[in-house]
């Protein structure tokens, strides 16, 4: 236990209440470092933690929890009234009070707050505001200090303070599960811990209606976007160790109030979160919807423009390829999807040639920024991010992701093509579709093999499965690219039989290792050779997971100098010269192009840099493309991390020169044929296998996927009409459910 009065604060994060101050404990200067909402220097505490040895900045008391001791002495009240804390009251304010009342300051305002008119300056309408100010820190105070006593952190209180103001406490006491959907980033399992400090039973009402909830959210977050119903009940009974009676009584109220949706499909009851359910229906809905509307008519038939584009491009379709183009010209949805070396880039190529030479307005895009640059690159035809298509911005809170294309106001293009669509989930389709206006061709380009969508949904898969979305299935694999070891092997991978890796000039080899150890050295030395070469990995944990990886990659490829800045935040050292990737869209964040100083907004999901500076006052700027050029301030950092080495599912989307790719002895449902498929796809010019031919066969044997359960399929067969799909809902299926905020935090 250290009781300090805080002197500066050298960082302070808004969104989280952590910071790193100064402070003065009997005549000691010391460095404390934690959650505490609303520092202000001039401030005491008395804080419970330990002692610890930064790398960098030395010695630092760390602490967990933290009691605001009350100030005593005239000059300990003069420097708290004189923090800022006190709305109304400054410096020369504070001075003027403990002049007029001394150590009896605090007891006036609190008590008395009427005789502060007795100080020169404060007036009738100025001391209503410090009373006020004063009685709001010392609520925040309490609710702080009382929540500490269930184990609820400084982070997670400020938030239920803001929620409920000074009835936090006690509205947490009469049913702590409520404040999973009142605010985000707290989740069940915290709520149910506060629940037990509470003594309120296991076998709760609200506690197992909560239950519930989180089980089928953790299906969503698991890819699902409905679960069978017996499943969810077996699942809620497990984890919570109640009767099944008792499930089945939740899951019945939660029903009828809306707050899940259950509905039989193929003979078995399933049950939905609202939003996805809406999203299912609603993809059905305007897949039926652009089916049912002709596209605009061609100013020639499709098959003379099509040799006419070949002709202009220089390009020459197969049989297979032409008729896929002609019939994504015919249809007003219309599904292509193959392998690599299949040539989809090249349909899309003229496709675009084709509908432009039409005078039709085309809009290209591709979930990822490194995917839509990819194509923007190989057909000529400037694509973008799917969420900078629909005009994608943040709600009143910058949480809450919104479109500005809609259904209202649509986008203005005759035809839509969608590239990578594996990678697109059923709230990011349910968007996409529903501002695509009638009589426009939509054109959904992807590798139904690959990977599915990191959120929940299976859209590619479904569409290609419902016999009413026309599609083209591309299975033949052109001379160049039959050339290649990386796309036979990929095919062979995808078929479940094994490539030859004996060939070392083949451009897909093996370096043969065998435990993890000799694995992690021989990447190591394989990227110290070439330090462009991306590593793969199929898990962020353990030795040769991404985590461990960077670690010893920026170790060897990039050490401390002291000629390099460093930030360190949380386990991560940010140095100059680190490879860098972008974990999300922020189409906020600006960018100067330092090759023609044009400036910009925009870094997307997947976008790749080199740190070039660290500054500091500890801001980061890093360099994409080799001359945009962005800054980051320690609060956004989580945004970005180490990219020596990726997952798998990170690398969606993108292609490298060189890939390496340790196998290893990883859970079944991360060691799967789809998985070494997908990342064998990455390699553009050469794949590297680290490890033994025993695990990477096994890897192609093992054909499992983990469950992942869709209604999208179900509702598109069932379609024969607008109708048959919402109803009376009609020609507004949105009406049926609130707009949805994604949950946060599910611990």
């Amino acid at each position: 236990m250290v009781k300090a009065t805080l002197t500066s604060v050298v960082f302070y994060n808004d969104a989280n209440g952590f910071l790193v101050a100064r402070a003065e404990s009997e005549g000691r200067s010391l460095t404390v470092t934690g959650n505490l909402p609303g520092a202000t220097p001039g401030r005491s505490f008395e804080f419970a933690g330990e002692w610890v040895t930064h790398r960098r900045y030395g010695e630092q008391f760390s602490f967990t929890s933290y009691t605001e001791a009350e100030p005593e002495s005239v000059s300990e009240i003069e420097n708290f009234l004189a923090s800022g804390i006190v709305r109304g009251v400054g410096p020369k304010t504070a001075r003027a009070i403990v002049a007029r009342f001394g150590d009896a300051a605090l007891d006036i305002i609190e008590n008395e707050p009427k005789r502060l008119v007795e100080v020169e300056g404060i007036g009738a309408k100025k001391w209503p505001i410090i009373c006020a100010s004063y009685k709001e820190h010392k609520e925040f105070a309490d609710v702080i200090m009382r929540f500490s006593q269930y184990g609820i952190g400084a982070e997670a209180a400020m938030k239920l303070y803001e929620y409920y103001g000074t009835e936090a406490v006690e509205t947490i006491q009469k049913n702590p599960y409520r404040i999973i959907e009142d605010v985000r980033g707290v989740g069940f399992k915290t709520a149910d811990e506060i629940a037990s400090r509470l003594g309120i039973s296991g076998d709760s009402e609200d506690r197992i209606r909560s239950g519930v909830i989180y089980v089928l959210r953790r299906h969503v977050l698991d890819g699902s976007t409905c679960v069978p119903e017996s499943k969810l009940i077996d699942n809620t009974v497990s984890l919570l160790d109640v009767t099944r009676d008792g499930a089945e009584d939740a899951l019945i109220a939660l029903n009828f109030e809306g707050k899940i949706i259950c509905e039989e499909i193929d003979g078995v009851n399933f049950v939905f979160l609202p939003a996805y359910y809406v999203a299912e229906k609603t993809i059905a809905y305007d897949v039926v919807r652009l089916l049912d509307s002709p596209p605009a008519m061609l100013q020639h038939d499709a098959d003379g423009l099509t040799v006419s584009a070949e002709e202009k491009t220089g390009l020459t379709l197969s049989d297979s390829q032409r008729k896929a183009v002609i019939s994504s010209l015919e249809n007003g949805v219309f599904v292509i999807t193959g392998g690599p070396g299949t040539g989809k880039t090249t349909i899309i190529h003229v496709i675009s040639d084709v509908l432009s030479s039409c005078g039709i307005d085309i809009s290209i895009a591709a979930p990822t920024g490194r995917a839509a640059k990819r194509i923007t690159e190989a057909t000529g035809y400037t694509a973008s991010t799917i969420h900078r298509l629909l005009e994608y911005s943040y709600g009143e809170d910058d949480e809450n992701m919104r479109f500005g294309r809609t259904r209202e106001n649509p986008l203005e293009a005759g035809a839509v093509i969608v590239d990578e669509a594996s990678m697109i989930d059923a709230l990011l389709m349910k968007a996409l579709l529903e501002a695509v206006p009638p009589n426009t061709r939509l054109i959904i380009v992807g590798d139904a093999d690959q990977l599915p969508p990191v959120g929940a949904g299976n859209a590619l898969r479904d569409m290609l499965a419902a016999c009413r979305v026309p599609a083209a299935i591309l299975t033949e694999i052109f001379r160049q690219s039959g050339e290649s070891g990386i796309v036979t092997g990929a095919h062979l991978i995808n078929r479940g039989e094994r490539p030859d890796l004996s060939d070392r000039d083949s451009d897909l080899t093996i370096v043969r290792r065998a435990s993890s150890s000799e694995i992690l050295d021989t990447v190591v030395k394989l990227c110290l050779r070439d330090t462009n070469a991306q590593v793969l990995t199929p898990t962020k944990k353990n030795l040769l997971g991404s985590l461990n990886l960077n670690k010893e990659l920026q170790r060897v490829i990039n050490p401390p100098d002291i000629d390099k800045n460093e930030i360190e935040i949380g386990a991560r050292v940010f140095r100059e010269g680190d490879r860098v990737m972008q974990l999300k869209n922020n189409y906020g964040l600006k960018w100067i192009d330092r090759n023609d100083l044009t400036e910009g907004e925009g870094v997307f999901n997947g976008d790749m840099g080199i740190i070039d500076t660290v500054s500091d006052d500890r801001a980061v700027t890093v360099c994409f493309d080799g001359s945009r050029f962005v800054v980051y301030d320690p609060a956004d950092m989580d945004q970005i991390d180490h990219a020596y080495a990726i997952t798998v599912h990170k690398s969606q989307g993108s292609e490298f020169d060189t890939v390496v790719l340790p196998v290893f002895a990883a859970p079944p449902m991360l060691a799967t044929r789809n998985l070494l498929y997908t990342a064998v796809t990455r390699g553009k010019k050469r794949v590297v296998i680290v490890g033994s031919e025993e695990r990477f066969y096994a890897m192609i044997d093992n054909d499992m996927h983990r469950e992942r359960w869709s209604a999208l399929r179900y509702f598109l067969e069932k379609a024969q009409s607008l109708e048959s799909i919402f109803g009376a809902a009609g020609e507004n299926p949105g009406a049926l459910v609130e707009d949805y905020v994604p949950f946060g935090n599910e611990d």
